[in-house]
């Protein structure tokens, strides 16, 4: 009977065992252009790593009042922006409430900042649908919208990605899937940092501490 070769058989499991590991290292590099692509930065950092890169910028839109307003309106102020949209079920209505949470740890210095939720989906964010939303999460948060024009031309400055989910349902239910993070604007306008949708109200109230001046 023929003895297989242990040589050759030894072989093939560190064989395999490359195969996977390329592949990973493909995929997390895969994974780093894309991110790289949309968002110029590193998804995550100091403020110092993220401050002066090439994101935001003018914008026209209407709030929940129906009043015009442009990027102007909020100088002097930080912006705390979040591009989501009211009929969004979950990850929204959780980064928003975060974001008050964290404003109210922050104390006195939280009248610095001005919390806006940018709508993603204009089709059905009006500004008598945003008026109620925006103000489950308090009374500082102002609720913007626009044509489909303008909240492309405002997502294109802030690198947001947002497109329809296709819907079971029918039409009117659709989903909007969209990047989660917040971004944070000086009062001159300049972009300083994104903050992820994981990180929790205290650890962002003390980065918002540093942060103000």
């Amino acid at each position: 009977m023929t003895q297989p070769n242990r040589a050759s058989t030894a072989k093939r499991p560190f064989r395999g065992a490359f195969v996977v590991l390329a592949l990973i290292v493909v995929l997390l590099g895969a994974g780093f252009l894309v991110a790289h692509r949309y968002f110029g930065q590193p998804l995550a950092g100091s403020l110092q790593e993220n401050a002066g890169a090439d994101i935001g910028g003018p914008f026209t839109l209407v709030d929940q009042d129906g009043r015009t307003v442009t990027d102007a309106d909020f100088r002097g102020k930080y912006m705390l922006i979040y591009f989501g949209y009211t009929y969004c079920p979950d990850i929204c209505p959780t980064s928003l409430s975060r974001n008050a949470d964290a404003l109210k740890l922050l104390g006195a210095k939280a009248d610095k900042v001005q919390p806006i939720l940018i709508s993603v989906d204009p089709e059905r964010d009006t500004p008598a649908t945003l008026k109620p939303y925006v103000a489950a999460f308090g009374p500082q948060l102002v609720g913007l919208t626009g044509t489909n024009e303008q909240i492309a031309a405002v997502a294109k400055e802030y690198r947001v990605y947002y497109g329809k989910s296709p819907s079971v349902k029918g039409d009117e239910y659709y989903l909007v899937d969209h990047s989660s993070f917040s971004y944070l604007i000086a009062p001159d306008g300049h972009f300083l940092r994104f903050i992820n949708h994981t990180m929790k109200p205290e650890e962002m109230a003390a980065m918002l501490d540093q942060a103000i001046k």
